[in-house]
């Protein structure tokens, strides 16, 4: 890595495209904090529905209250978490509550942060900027596995996972705040036919072309 400390490298994706995998081990291979923000969101929406409350129409008071247990629990990757998420995000006042400390965490020392709105909105001046996507068939594999630990072999479960993740990719790019898509200076990694460690070689090949990262 570069002898900067304050780097910042925003990796931004629809779910399940490999772009958490990725901001993972790119953090543990440069030496930086990683943030998951999508977390942040998830766990907004976890108190929002304990709580028993519309997601659609709630969710800044718990943004302003999130404290760092709320980010441990081990129920935020459900189907319900995953609809209830995508409606908080759309809420302006939730993602004015998170943006700052989002800031916050990777100006301390720098960060490798994922999302959808790094590169366009959290740090429209990171230094590099990585686009991950895959099709909605291969997501959809992957979010079944992440669930079940197995492939799934049902097409009809899978025409559904299928059906999910597009609504999610939808709500999220029409969202009047902060949409999901690409930052016009990002570069776009399509996953579906590369493993995780491929995909790691081709975005330090990226920061290895602007001299951010010097290993072989």
């Amino acid at each position: 890595m570069s002898g900067t400390r304050r780097l910042i490298v925003a990796v931004d994706g629809p779910a399940a495209a490999g772009k958490g995998t990725l901001a993972r081990a790119l953090a543990e291979t440069l030496g930086l904090p990683y943030l998951d923000t999508g977390l942040l969101y998830r766990a907004v929406a976890r108190r929002v529905l304990d709580q028993g409350k519309n997601p659609a129409e709630c969710g800044a008071e718990q943004a302003r209250v999130l404290q760092t247990e709320d980010l441990q629990r081990d129920d935020l990757r459900a189907s319900e978490v995953d609809r209830a998420a995508s409606l908080v995000a759309r809420q302006p006042s939730v993602r004015a509550a998170l943006l700052e400390r989002q800031r916050e965490f990777g100006q301390a020392h720098g960060a490798v942060v994922d999302g959808r709105d790094i590169g366009t909105v959290v740090f429209p001046n990171a230094d590099v900027k990585l686009f991950i996507t895959a099709s909605p068939e291969v997501r959809a594999q992957r979010r079944y596995k992440q669930r079940h630990g197995v492939l799934c072999d049902d097409p009809a479960l899978l025409a559904e996972e299928v059906a999910a993740l597009v609504a999610r990719d939808e709500q999220d790019a029409s969202r009047a705040v902060s949409p999901l898509r690409p930052a016009d200076n990002a570069i776009q990694i399509l996953t579906d036919d590369l493993g995780a460690e491929a995909v790691l070689h081709r975005a330090l090949d990226v920061l290895r072309d602007r001299g951010l990262y010097s290993h072989s």
